[in-house]
């Protein structure tokens, strides 16, 4: 197994490269993450945004950890389909979760695992957005933990919600994974710029891009209620 240290956890490669004995796993790391960003509380740290635009440069790497496949697209293709549908699972256990234990999570202690004040923003993104608030909060940190948890415990109708679910996983997956691929190749053909020797900027890049719009949301929410 892989050396670990804490700031694993925060790094994508360790998860596209994850192995066992030197069995690769970084697939289904890829897809568990995806799935527990949105099933398990765990969006808050996991790196969801980066950790798909860096499947898309190592797509081949992922998909052969379970078959080899000489096209490049099929292997795009196949791996954003199988993201999208861990986010499509991830999204409905949210929506469980939230349909049947919303008073307990409304009076629930703050945790390591759980913040109350991110479900009372997202139940507030929820309520400005509607059903499209689902597609928004795919492409935003924490509101992507949250906002179907916030569609079950609002019981907004089940085939609603389903609809903007798997319009919002597939718009997500592919768009990132396929923004990661073909990037990287025509940055590499055409400029000689290769990616991968510059991952850590990349990451820091998307963590700012994707998380500018949340500390906005939040700083404004907390200046209205000083005022």
């Amino acid at each position: 197994m892989n050396s670990f240290d804490w700031k694993n956890l925060i790094d994508p490669l360790f998860y596209i490269h994850f192995d066992v004995n030197g069995i690769k796993l970084g697939i289904y790391i890829v897809l568990f993450i995806v799935f527990a960003e949105t099933g398990l509380f765990a969006g808050f740290f996991l790196p969801g945004d980066s950790l798909l635009f860096l499947a898309g440069i190592y797509s081949r790497e992922l998909i052969e950890n379970i078959l080899f496949i000489e096209s490049d697209f099929v292997n795009v293709v196949l791996l954003s389909t199988l993201v999208a549908l861990s986010g499509i699972l991830g999204n409905i256990v949210g929506y469980w979760f939230g349909s049947k234990s919303g008073y307990y999570l409304y009076n629930k202690e703050d945790s390591f695992w759980f913040k109350k004040k991110y479900l009372v923003q997202s139940k507030d993104f929820f309520e400005k957005h509607g059903g499209r608030a689902i597609i928004f909060a795919r492409f935003l940190p924490i509101f992507r933990t949250f906002a179907p948890i916030v569609a079950g415990i609002v019981t907004m109708d089940k085939k609603k919600f389903m609809f903007y679910n798997v319009v919002s996983s597939f718009l997500w997956s592919f768009t990132l994974i396929f923004a990661g691929h073909y990037l990287y190749g025509f940055l590499l053909d055409n400029y000689d710029i290769n990616l991968k020797e510059h991952i850590e900027l990349i990451v820091l890049a998307l963590v700012a891009i994707t998380l500018l719009p949340v500390i906005i949301k939040f700083s404004r929410k907390s200046t209205k209620i000083e005022e």
